[in-house]
């Protein structure tokens, strides 16, 4: 991909703190019509295709409250070679342009990666308990299901991100596990 133009990417899980591209601004930024949901098994990074981990992806409906960066044009090929690289490993998201709305009232287009809800990996519909249950056993290349929680419901907390949702399974992991 070659770009003339600077672009925004939408982060709202780990690529919030950990973006891993060169970003030419950093800022608080709001996805009408999706909300963050723990809703993706996790075959790689925080779990295994025989013993799956859960991470999150954006849903329809509601909003999602996140972080946006914008790339300047000469490191835009690089940057999407990298997300798809990190993003598209089971083709469990769709990359997709959105409209967001930043801090500081901007409207821009923003790319970013929305659960494909017909994937085999996609568990948006499991109950609380059940999600737990995902947190409590996934454990792949980047660590534990349960420390990529910890850490996304710490990271949303430093960003000024209530997500009860997150907070709640979080909560009923850690008392389960005896954290």
């Amino acid at each position: 991909m070659t770009s003339d133009q600077d672009i925004w990417i939408f982060g709202y899980g780990s690529l919030m703190w950990s973006p891993g591209f060169k970003v030419a601004e950093d800022v608080p930024a709001r996805l009408p019509g999706y909300h963050r949901d723990l809703c993706i098994l996790s075959y790689v990074f925080r779990g295994t295709p025989e013993v799956p981990g859960i991470v999150v992806g954006l849903n329809p409906g509601g909003a999602c409250a996140g972080r946006a960066f914008r790339v300047c044009a000469e490191h835009v090929p690089e940057t999407m070679d990298y997300l798809h690289e990190r993003e598209m490993v089971n083709n469990v998201y769709t990359p997709t342009w959105v409209d967001i709305t930043l801090g500081d009232a901007r409207n821009v287009s923003a790319y970013t990666f929305v659960a494909v809800r017909d994937h085999a990996q996609y568990v948006g519909h499991l109950d609380q308990e059940e999600k737990v249950a995902y947190v409590l056993q996934g454990y792949g290349a980047g660590g534990s299901a349960l420390e990529y929680l910890e850490n996304t419901c710490t990271h949303l907390r430093s960003l000024g991100i209530n997500d009860e949702t997150l907070e709640a399974i979080l909560q009923a992991a850690q008392a389960k596990s005896g954290k």
